[in-house]
């Protein structure tokens, strides 16, 4: 499409910025309901944490059958790919990090969203509204796309950044952090070449643990996941080798901070590695900071392959394939929207009349403390006014940095949650425009 010469098309029912899980759900969603969408993203890839951050799989929550129309697409899409598989009749988010790049790109094309790639948005001029709606405003935005500016004007906007950078550019407030309340990075990679066979059958004769380790086969292919964390409230099998690769400075203490892996599926003898995670005194707060995490993961990354070559059967003729492109980030800057979620709302199960999400994805913190460990799992409900500013009625956030304090939004971040809250606006924007 040529947009400069085709300038009637720069003005949109609703722009969204940023191409992750939760941005790709709200343009599918909003598209697909009759809205003219633009998403950008700053990448050449969509999908964010789950593609370029290999995030898989997708954990389980209890949705509730809640704003879930967009997963259940991506999973039927997905099995069109051989990008997604049912693990072990529990969970249908184990996903092919790949073929979603792929996967992402039809179904927005599908629905005819109109999608720029490696486009940022430079600045936000807020113009009072001609709707008769208080604390509206139509946005002109200027962007960057690929060395070309675009001037383009949308009703609504919702920023799906992952960091507030919507909201930051509109210097909109955000929460107060406390001082010690932050999460630690991870850095994830996968490992190929692995024998599943020897792996599979020594990993589950080590640990007798199903709620840690556990194996099935799907289309023949062997999948599994086991996994081991320094946490002293817990007698983790693997616990034994990792001392003895520490005793035998094969590993730093740190590195056995968390380990977990998983099998990949339409990539044989492949395994996702949820780990290493980077440790850190303090939130990430500049460029630098941010720069050195990512070499020290990669440090760490090195020590790990070695380490599961050495310790673990299966590894031995194994090779790194492929690093993850971004730190993984679990928690950073979050809004202030209309209502901002709390803990007690989580362990009080606290219901509202507009609720954009359901779940029950425990609190889920990492630490740099060993002793530290809290977990409450029961089912909670998000209000849609977690998604929205406080300060324009048009103007939406998705994705990590929603209205949430910082122990609750530990247990709204994952991916299922991101994927509803997407739905979710798009489900209220088309509603209320209509």
């Amino acid at each position: 499409m040529n947009y400069t010469n085709n300038m009637d098309k720069l003005k949109y029912d609703v722009v969204i910025v940023g191409g992750g899980t939760s941005g790709v759900a709200c343009a599918y969603t909003s598209s697909k309901l009759g809205l003219k969408i633009l998403l950008l993203e700053k990448s050449d890839v969509l999908g964010g944490a789950i593609t370029q951050g290999l995030v898989i799989p997708a954990m389980k929550t209890d949705d509730k059958n809640i704003n879930n129309d967009f997963y259940y697409d991506l999973i039927k899409y997905s099995k069109e790919f051989n990008a997604q598989i049912k693990y072990s009749d529990e969970n249908e988010g184990w996903f092919n990090p790949e073929l979603l790049k792929i996967v992402f790109d039809k179904m927005l094309s599908d629905v005819n969203c109109d999608v720029l790639f490696s486009s940022e948005v430079i600045s936000i001029n807020p113009h009072p509204s001609p709707l008769p709606k208080e604390r509206e405003s139509v946005f002109s935005l200027n962007i960057m796309s690929r060395m070309l500016s675009l001037h383009i004007e949308t009703k609504c906007l919702i920023d799906a950044t992952a960091n507030g950078k919507i909201f930051e550019i509109l210097n909109l407030k955000f929460q107060k952090k406390l001082k010690n309340n932050f999460q630690t990075p991870s850095l994830r990679f996968m490992i190929s070449n692995v024998d599943l066979k020897v792996f599979e059958k020594w990993i589950m004769e080590l640990d007798n643990d199903r709620e840690v380790t556990t194996s099935c086969k799907v289309n023949g292919q062997i999948n599994l996941s086991t996994a081991y964390t320094w946490d002293k409230n817990k007698t983790w099998a693997l616990r034994p080798v990792f001392e003895k690769a520490i005793e035998n400075h094969d590993l730093e203490v740190e590195d056995s901070a968390y380990f977990q892996l998983f099998t990949v599926p339409s990539m044989p003898n492949t395994v996702a590695m949820n780990c290493p995670q980077v440790l850190i005194n303090k939130d990430i707060e500049t460029p630098f900071e941010y720069s050195e995490c990512l070499k020290t993961g990669r440090e760490k990354v090195l020590r790990l392959h070695n380490f599961c070559k050495k310790y673990l059967k299966g590894f031995e003729n194994s090779f790194i394939s492929h690093i993850s492109d971004t730190l993984g980030i679990r928690e950073d800057r979050r809004v202030e929207g209309k209502y901002i979620y709390t803990k007690d709302d989580i362990s009080s199960s606290k219901t509202f009349d507009n609720i954009a999400f359901a779940g029950d994805y425990p609190i889920d913190i990492h630490s740099n403390d060993e002793n530290v460990c809290e977990s409450i799992r029961q089912n909670y409900y998000v209000p849609i006014e977690c998604l929205m500013s406080k300060d324009y009625d048009n103007l939406f956030v998705i994705g990590r940095c929603l209205s949430a304090d910082f122990t609750s939004q530990s247990a709204l971040r994952i991916q299922r949650h991101c994927f509803s809250m997407g739905e979710a606006v798009a489900k209220y924007i088309a509603h209320n425009r209509k």
